[in-house]
C-alpha cells in the first residue's frame, strides 16, 4: 500500500517553479530563493490549518519583483516636516543634481588639480565657499554633523578634559549623545551648571591645567524655558581665549545667510554669528537649514582645521565625490544670492497664505476633499517649538479607513507620505516639491477607480 498524501504534496516543487513561463527570464538563483521563501510561508499557513494560496506562482513573481524594486526611491513629503529625517531630510537644490549627475556619469577631478596637473585637495571645490560665506579662515567638511563633532573632540582633546554645560548634554535622533561621543573620542567629560542654569562663571572654575576644549552644544529639539540661563557666547570666548583652550560650538543644524523663517529663533543658529561672537571651530550640518547633502562642516581657526585635516580619523569620516560635487554646488547658490533656490529655504519660507491658495487648489483638483488650517515643522533638530502655520488637505471618508488608506499612499508609485489625525488623512502643503500635486491627483483617481472595480 502506498504512503497517504500528506497536506504539504500539494505544494508545487521548487522546479515545478522554476518551469513556470510566468518566470522565465527572470534570473535563476533568484527565483529559485524567493520560491523557497514562499513555500515556507505556504508550510506554516498548512501547519496553522490554513488552506494554501492558489497563486503561488503570482506570489514568486511579486517576490522576484520586489526584490528587484529599489528600496531607496522617490518619496511625496505631504506631512509639513521640512527636514524630515525619515525621509532623507532636505530635498537637494536642482544645481546641486545636475552636479551630482554630471560627476557620477564619468570620471572627475576629485583629487586632481587640473591646472598644475598634479594631486590635489578633494575640498578645494567647497572650502572656498565656506570661507568666503561665514569669514573662517579654513573649514573641513565630513559625512555628517555627528562625525564632525566627533573629529574635533578626538583631534583636540583625547585623554584631557571637555567642558559642557549639565542643560547642553543632549541626546538627538539616533541615541546621539553629547557624552557618549565626548567618550568615544578619548576625552573625559567635565559636567557645570545645572540643568536649567549655567553661566560663564562655572565653566571658569572648572578650567585646569587638563582641559583641552570648552564645549558649547546647541539644544536643536528641544526648549528650556522658565527659570533657565545659559552662558553668554561671548564671554566664554573670551574666557577661552585667556586661558588658551579651544571654544568648540556644535550648531546642529546650523545656518548660513539670512534666516528664511522665524528670525527670532534661528538668529543665534547662524555660523556667521558664532565666529563673528569668537567661537574657534564651529560644526553643523549640510542637509538641514543649509539644505544640501549629508555633511559635518567645521569652520573656524586654520591652526585647528589643520590639526583635524591630519588626523588619521579624518580619512575615515571624510565624504565621497558625489557629496561633495552636491555641497559645492548648494553653496555655490548662496554664494550667487540665490539662496533662494534652495528648496529647505523656500519651504520653510512659504507663508500661510501661499499654503492656503495651493490646499485650495489641490483640494479642487481631488475633488471631496476639505481644506483645514494646521501648523508644520522644521524637523531635523532645528526650530523646536516654533510650529509653521499652513494648512492641510483632508481626504475623504469615501476612499477608506484611514490607516488604509495611509497605506496605499505609501505603497504606490510614488510613494505618498502624509499624517493621519481623528481619523482622517491629511496631507499639507507645505512640504510639496514643483510635479508632487500632479503626481497626487493621479494616485488618488487610481485608488478610486480600483475601489469602484
Amino acid at each position: 500500500m502506498g504512503r497517504a498524501a500528506g497536506p504539504f504534496s500539494a505544494l508545487p516543487s521548487v522546479a515545478a517553479i522554476l518551469a513556470s513561463p510566468e518566470l522565465d527570464g527572470a534570473p535563476h538563483t533568484l527565483v529559485v530563493a524567493q520560491a523557497r521563501l514562499e513555500l515556507d510561508d505556504q508550510r506554516a499557513r498548512l501547519r496553522a490549518g490554513e488552506a494554501p494560496s492558489s497563486d503561488i506562482i503570482v506570489r514568486v513573481r511579486a517576490r522576484v519583483h520586489a526584490a528587484l524594486t529599489p528600496r531607496l526611491r522617490r518619496v511625496i513629503n505631504a506631512t509639513g516636516i521640512v527636514l524630515h529625517t525619515n525621509l532623507g531630510r532636505a530635498p537637494l537644490p536642482e544645481a546641486a543634481a545636475r552636479a551630482v549627475a554630471e560627476v557620477a556619469r564619468g570620471y572627475s577631478n576629485a583629487e586632481l588639480n587640473l591646472e598644475s596637473g598634479r594631486r590635489g585637495g578633494r575640498l578645494a571645490g567647497v572650502t572656498d565657499h565656506l570661507c568666503a560665506l561665514t569669514g573662517a579662515e579654513a573649514a573641513i567638511v565630513v559625512n555628517n554633523n555627528a562625525a564632525a563633532v566627533l573629529l574635533a573632540l578626538t583631534a583636540l582633546a583625547r585623554d584631557r578634559e571637555v567642558i559642557v554645560s549639565r542643560g547642553e548634554l543632549v541626546e538627538i535622533g539616533g541615541s546621539f549623545r553629547v557624552p557618549d561621543v565626548i567618550s568615544t573620542g578619548g576625552a573625559r567629560l567635565v559636567e557645570v551648571g545645572t540643568t536649567n542654569r549655567t553661566r560663564a562663571a562655572d565653566y571658569e572654575a572648572a578650567v585646569n591645567d587638563d582641559t583641552a576644549v570648552i564645549l558649547r552644544v546647541h539644544p536643536s529639539n528641544f526648549r528650556l524655558v522658565g527659570f533657565c540661563e545659559r552662558a553668554d557666547r561671548p564671554a566664554l570666548a573670551r574666557l577661552a581665549q585667556a586661558r588658551g583652550i579651544p571654544l568648540v560650538e556644535d550648531l546642529g543644524s546650523g545656518l548660513i545667510g539670512e534666516p528664511p523663517t522665524a528670525p527670532e529663533a534661528l538668529g543665534p543658529e547662524r555660523v556667521e554669528a558664532a565666529l563673528a561672537d569668537g567661537v574657534d571651530l564651529v560644526c553643523f550640518s549640510g542637509d538641514k537649514l543649509l539644505g544640501g547633502p549629508q555633511a559635518g562642516i567645521i569652520v573656524g581657526k586654520a591652526p585647528l582645521v589643520k590639526i583635524l585635516r591630519h588626523h588619521p580619523l579624518y580619512r575615515a569620516l571624510r565624504m565621497d565625490k558625489l557629496g561633495l560635487a552636491a555641497l559645492e554646488a548648494t553653496l555655490a547658490l548662496y554664494r550667487a544670492g540665490r539662496a533662494a533656490e534652495v528648496p529647505a529655504r523656500a519651504l520653510l519660507a512659504r507663508t500661510s497664505t501661499d499654503c492656503e491658495a495651493t490646499a485650495a487648489d489641490l483640494a479642487r483638483r481631488l475633488g471631496g476633499c476639505e481644506v483645514r488650517h494646521d501648523v508644520g515643522f522644521s524637523g531635523g533638530g532645528a526650530l523646536p517649538g516654533h510650529p509653521l502655520p499652513g494648512w492641510v488637505v483632508v481626504l475623504p471618508e469615501d476612499l477608506g479607513p484611514a490607516q488604509r488608506v495611509a497605506r496605499q499612499l505609501r505603497l504606490g508609485s510614488p510613494a505618498v507620505v502624509g499624517r493621519v489625525a481623528d481619523g482622517r488623512v491629511l496631507l499639507d502643503v507645505r512640504t510639496l516639491l514643483a510635479g508632487d500635486a500632479d503626481d497626487l491627483v493621479r494616485r488618488i483617481d487610481q485608488m478610486r477607480a480600483a475601489s469602484v472595480r
